[in-house]
């Protein structure tokens, strides 16, 4: 069995290193290309995927890595790639956009599947300063100016729902079908996984999301969310699950209490 604190504990350089590198170039220019699907990289991306593999080919030898950036390359080639029993899922920089937009809401990404649940991940903001950090039920803590502090999801509250939804991928018409009968409080936007996160440290309630995600934008950020006690469910309910052929995901719900 892994010592999963053990793990974190080493995971949480990895990520501090790779959000530098990042800062860096968003101290700077940032040039933008296209991948073969059409979405953005900079260098940021591929500087932190590097970082981040070489850690965690140290770290943890054995497990293999799924990186955002490896797969965008071997896109189009035909290769299929399986997952195994245990693997990790990087996105070493989601949110691109916010990035690229400089609103300061994008994040690391490091989440370890096992038998295809999320149960250890590390989200980082570099430029907010936040880690996020969730390693099985009940081990959810957020890093903040050198403290730690635990992480739990709260009750809905009587004045309804605190709903989270993103700037750039969201389709409004459907969310609203979605949560139509649903007594909602405020709707806020939030970028990257760090939606995951704010619902974690009992800050929203949930997560609607329509549409295609692939499964590294969400493993590390779900797995702090389920470590704070929350959930990500498909549509019809059933618990999303990692290592799917193709590593999309479904249409989801991420919620707290």
């Amino acid at each position: 069995m892994m010592d999963h604190d053990s793990i974190l504990s080493a995971l949480i350089p990895a990520v501090l290193a790779a959000g530098e590198a990042i800062l860096d170039v968003y101290r700077g220019e940032i040039p933008v290309r296209q991948k073969y699907d059409k979405s953005p990289v900079t260098t940021a991306d591929e500087v932190s995927e590097q970082i981040l593999g070489t850690h965690l080919k140290r770290i943890t030898p054995d497990i293999p890595l799924i990186a955002e950036e490896a797969m965008a390359r071997t896109a189009g080639t035909g290769q299929t790639i399986a997952a195994a029993p245990a693997f990790w899922l990087i996105d070493p920089l989601d949110g691109t956009r916010e990035f690229i937009d400089r609103n300061d809401e994008f994040t690391v990404n490091v989440g370890l599947v096992e038998q295809g649940e999320p149960t250890l991940g590390v989200v980082f903001a570099p430029a907010l300063g936040l880690i996020y950090c969730g390693a099985q039920q009940g081990s959810a803590f957020i890093v903040e100016g050198g403290a730690r502090r635990p992480l739990a999801v709260r009750p809905v509250p009587r004045r309804g729902l605190t709903v989270l939804t993103s700037r750039h991928h969201d389709d409004p018409a459907a969310i609203d079908l979605l949560l139509s009968g649903c007594r909602i409080a405020e709707r806020r936007l939030a970028g990257s996984s760090l939606k995951f996160c704010l619902i974690a440290a009992g800050q929203a309630d949930i997560y609607p999301r329509v549409g295609r995600t692939m499964e590294w934008d969400t493993a590390a950020g779900h797995a702090v969310l389920r470590a704070a006690g929350g959930s990500v469910v498909d549509l019809v309910g059933d618990p999303m699950r990692y290592g799917k052929p193709g590593f999309a995901n479904p249409s989801f719900l991420a919620r707290g209490g």
